[in-house]
């Protein structure tokens, strides 16, 4: 398939990637990172990412920034001035508070992707694999599982459901894949299920425009 038809059967106009904001100590996580940044340029994806300038989220921005591609930065006032210099991104976006930057965060993107992280990427999965589980968004969230690092991950949450703390159709929100191209891949063809409870849940108006994303 040709550059312009995997453009024009591309559904995403941006995906948001949470990552790691320190260095990775495997190249094979910076590889990774690059690898997701050159899938979003090809397919003409903006990115919608943390803001910060170091680590693989900087990485990524600045390898999609240099591919043509647009890029949004999200990020608490407080954090700014250490960790962002604007004239790198396309746009900045100032916001509050750590929870005002993961609804922005979701509201601007179409889909989301985990690279290898911390505890602020591992948070901001989570949230948005709630938000989803709870219909407050139908977007496909995907895992870059690079040399397994999220396999511990996924067992866990294999446990809980084997435990009946999470349903089979609330695991099967969460795709993984090795790589960059094949979870893109997945990501597209994705379906949202709804589980009995999801689907009688009305979310307020008032609360969907302050909080959640659309």
């Amino acid at each position: 398939m040709s550059m312009e038809e995997r453009i024009q059967f591309t559904k995403f106009k941006r995906i948001c990637v949470f990552c790691g904001s320190s260095s990775a100590k495997k190249a094979s996580y910076e590889e990774a990172a690059l690898q997701l940044a050159a899938e979003l340029v090809e397919r003409r994806i903006d990115l919608v990412f943390g803001g910060e300038r170091v680590g693989l989220m900087g990485l990524v921005a600045q390898a999609v920034r240099h591919g043509g591609c647009n890029v949004i930065g999200i990020i608490p006032r407080t954090l700014m001035p250490e960790e962002i210099a604007g004239e790198n991104f396309e746009e900045v976006r100032t916001v509050s508070d750590m929870h005002q930057r993961k609804a922005e965060m979701s509201r601007q993107a179409d889909a989301f992707i985990a690279l290898p992280g911390g505890y602020g990427t591992l948070e901001e999965l989570l949230e948005v694999i709630t938000w989803a589980q709870l219909g407050i968004h139908h977007k496909p969230v995907g895992l870059l599982n690079v040399d397994g690092y999220y396999d511990s991950l996924l067992t866990f949450i294999d446990k809980a459901v084997d435990e009946g703390f999470v349903s089979p159709s609330a695991r099967r929100i969460i795709i993984s894949a090795p790589t960059a191209k094949e979870l893109v891949q997945e990501l597209e063809v994705y379906e949202p299920e709804y589980d009995e409870v999801t689907s009688k849940l009305v979310w307020e108006k008032v609360d969907r425009l302050n909080y959640f994303p659309d």
